[in-house]
């Protein structure tokens, strides 16, 4: 029973953190973005495409070979969705990352900026000093 106890105990400290939180709202977001894009490629791309091919729907696109049917329009139509959605994507992300790195360009700006001095090795503070010595010592000759 102590075991029980330990795991749904663990359970629910993973489930509470921000990031299983975080996960599934994207997912939510994601099947409703997929939505979005799929009544895109059936109801507007698509029908452009199936004009072109003479055809008046796509996914009907057949090949029969030995009496099985490969349905190469909806695997076409498969491969157009997925380019949709991995393209949308991308430029979600990299406009997010690009706003990122522009707040963040913009807020180190308003900042001083902070001059370090170089951290100088002993042995060169050493020779620079046996320099400055033999420099003194040829001036005064």
């Amino acid at each position: 029973m102590k075991r029980v106890k330990v795991f749904f105990k663990g359970f629910k400290a993973f489930i509470q953190k921000g990031n299983v939180v975080d996960l599934a709202i994207a997912f939510i977001l994601g099947l409703a973005f997929k939505e979005i894009i799929s009544s895109l490629v059936n109801d507007m791309i698509m029908p452009l495409f199936s004009s072109i091919a003479g055809e008046s729907d796509f996914t009907n696109l057949v090949w029969v070979l030995n009496g099985a049917e490969i349905r190469y329009g909806a695997f076409i139509q498969a491969i157009v969705n997925f380019l949709i959605i991995a393209f949308a994507i991308y430029a979600v992300v990299t406009l997010v990352i690009r706003r990122r790195a522009f707040k963040e360009k913009v807020l180190k700006e308003g900042q001083p900026v902070e001059v370090k001095e170089p951290v100088i090795p002993e042995d060169i503070k050493l020779l620079k000093e046996i320099r400055d010595e033999l420099s003194q010592l040829n001036k005064n000759k």
